[in-house]
């Protein structure tokens, strides 16, 4: 059996299906606010684009929305399904929506645009949204202007030679759509020191890694935790994000 080439881009993208129970316990959800920005107003279908585990769908869900999840990782999608036993779930990709034509009022990627065919998702998008629906693409990133969190991510890309996450300063969308909008949102999510090793381990790169190496770089968390002045002897801290948040209106 070959070995996982942690520098594959389709290999990382899909390396979740390995760490769905580990995803659900320690990614972050998204704030209120950038929620309430990618959602247009009188949105009642909304779907939910490479839900994951249901991090976004559960913030969907909580605001009385009809919502449909699709999600390309099966294990992923069953993890969703148990904690959100109501939500209409389907197996699919961005590529490949498995939606009538214009479906839906909204759709919302939570940190997964980066994964996709950009043209191939913006073309399949615009056809299941009604005309006059809005397009919405949201990331959590980890705040590295503080020195904790900076440090803690160069553990998380030392040696990666891919960039996963080009493509992050916004969404290209195709003529369909009009100019995007942004919106930047910073927040932090208390979490437990001994969460980071997790949270470190559900990233895609170390997914991937021959077991050698993952294990330093999971090393080199637990001294960071337990050396830094201000992670060490704390059980609990805040993790500092900003969460870059994108809508577009479709024509």
């Amino acid at each position: 059996m070959t070995a996982p080439d942690p520098h594959d881009h389709a290999t990382r993208a899909a390396s979740f299906s390995q760490g769905a129970d580990v995803y659900a316990a320690v990614r972050p959800s998204y704030p209120d606010v950038a929620v309430d920005f990618l959602l247009p107003a009188g949105a009642r279908r909304v779907l939910d684009l490479a839900a994951g585990t249901g991090k976004l769908t559960a913030a969907l869900v909580a605001r009385g929305l009809d919502v449909v999840a699709v999600e390309p990782s099966e294990p992923m999608l069953e993890r969703l399904i148990s904690a959100l036993p109501g939500v209409e779930a389907h197996v699919g990709t961005a590529e490949a929506i498995p939606l009538g034509d214009g479906a839906v009022d909204a759709v919302l990627v939570g940190q997964a645009w980066h994964w996709f065919d950009h043209a191939a998702a913006s073309a399949e998008i615009a056809r299941v949204l009604r005309p006059g629906g809005t397009l919405g693409v949201v990331w959590n990133d980890r705040d590295g202007t503080v020195d904790w969190v900076a440090r803690f991510g160069e553990i998380l890309h030392r040696g990666d030679r891919l960039e996963p996450d080009a493509g992050r300063g916004g969404p290209v969308l195709g003529d369909a759509f009009e100019a995007p909008e942004h919106g930047a949102f910073h927040w932090a999510d208390e979490v437990a020191t001994a969460s980071l090793r997790p949270l470190a381990a559900s990233r895609s790169y170390l997914l991937t890694l021959p077991a050698a190496e993952r294990d330093e770089l999971l090393a080199a968390v637990d001294e960071l935790v337990a050396t830094h002045a201000d992670l060490a002897g704390r059980t609990t801290v805040p993790l500092p994000y900003v969460t870059d948040a994108y809508r577009a209106r479709r024509r």
